[in-house]
């Protein structure tokens, strides 16, 4: 089976967690920073809808800069936001007690690079899901067109950028705003996991 190849992201998509589960994926780490990308950023689901929670960067970041050079900014408070976001949207989800503490401490978590920041929570959200991160595999260099399906650019917020994926399917969940909302797919792996709890790895799978 071919390679699929990712980029980093920030509180993954479950798309993109499915890739890692299966074993033949490869993380970038030699890409350079692509805005408005997931690379800093996530979707989770609220009362009012989707909520983009974005990870604010240093001044100097732009599409010329390595992946593992690009540093957070903490001039904000950002992760304290981020976090009464996620408890708002998920305080009521049937598994949000047996998980919030330990991806709370990761999201408060200070790390200097983005890449670290996003990798550190990464390697949690495995053991949650029941796994661990010693199925997760990065690339040795760069390459422009790899031999394997290239997704570093094609799981995006932006629809326009996405590549079709014919090995993704969004199998439908009990979701806390789904009588709001109706069902939303593919939202951070947040929803799965506040929303199915210990199924979440079979839904990936």
């Amino acid at each position: 089976m071919d390679n699929t190849f990712l980029s980093i992201h920030y509180l993954p998509c479950i798309q993109w967690f499915s890739k890692i589960i299966s074993g033949n994926a490869l993380i970038e780490q030699y890409e350079n920073y692509s805005k408005g990308s997931y690379r800093n950023r996530c979707h989770i689901i609220g009362g009012n809808g989707i909520q983009r929670l974005s990870i604010p960067l240093k001044s100097g970041k732009n599409s010329r800069t390595p992946i593992r050079e690009v540093k957070i900014s903490y001039d904000e408070d950002w992760q304290k936001i981020h976090w009464q976001s996620i408890r708002s949207a998920y305080g009521n989800a049937p598994f949000y007690e047996f998980y919030f503490e330990e991806i709370q401490e990761r999201i408060l978590c200070q790390k200097d690079f983005l890449f670290d920041y996003n990798l550190n929570i990464i390697s949690h959200l495995l053991e949650l899901l029941g796994t661990d991160d010693s199925i997760l595999s990065f690339t040795e260099e760069y390459a422009p067109k790899p031999k394997g399906i290239d997704l570093r650019n094609g799981i995006s917020p932006k629809e326009k950028d996405r590549i079709e994926d014919t090995d993704f399917q969004n199998i439908e969940y009990a979701q806390v705003f789904l009588e709001r909302h109706g069902f939303v797919g593919n939202l951070s792996i947040l929803d799965l996991l506040f929303c199915v709890g210990p199924s979440a790895l079979e839904f990936l799978e």
